[in-house]
């Protein structure tokens, strides 16, 4: 990683390096008080560990497939899904069929933003 005051720069096989295979994961590389970022890493059969949130959330699927439960919606997920999920909304991956992993953005909480 390279930073100063007003940047970082991050290297996607670094991050990925922080993914022990078949461990749930999320490690968090990023914190704002605006922004957090992690890589979040499912194991095949693996249960979510998510539900709904305060902050709005972004999910770039890296590697893997599953599915995605938002409300009562289910979204087949796999390498190059982007997706947002609304805050407060519930959702959680699950049938993972391929070690999943993810990068997760977090908005800063709403009720800050008011």
């Amino acid at each position: 990683m390279n930073e100063n005051d007003d940047w970082l720069v991050f290297q996607l096989d670094d991050l990925m390096g922080r993914v022990k295979p078949g461990t749930l994961s999320l490690k968090e590389f990023l914190r704002t008080p605006s922004l957090s970022c992690s890589v979040y890493h499912l194991p095949a059969g693996s249960r979510d560990m998510a539900n709904a949130h305060e902050e709005d959330e972004l999910y770039l699927v890296l590697g893997g497939r599953g599915r995605l439960r938002v409300g009562e919606d289910e979204h087949q997920v796999r390498e190059g899904t982007l997706m947002y999920v609304r805050a407060a909304c519930d959702h959680a991956f699950f049938d993972v069929e391929e070690d999943l992993t993810v990068l997760v953005f977090f908005g800063a909480p709403v009720r800050q933003r008011r």
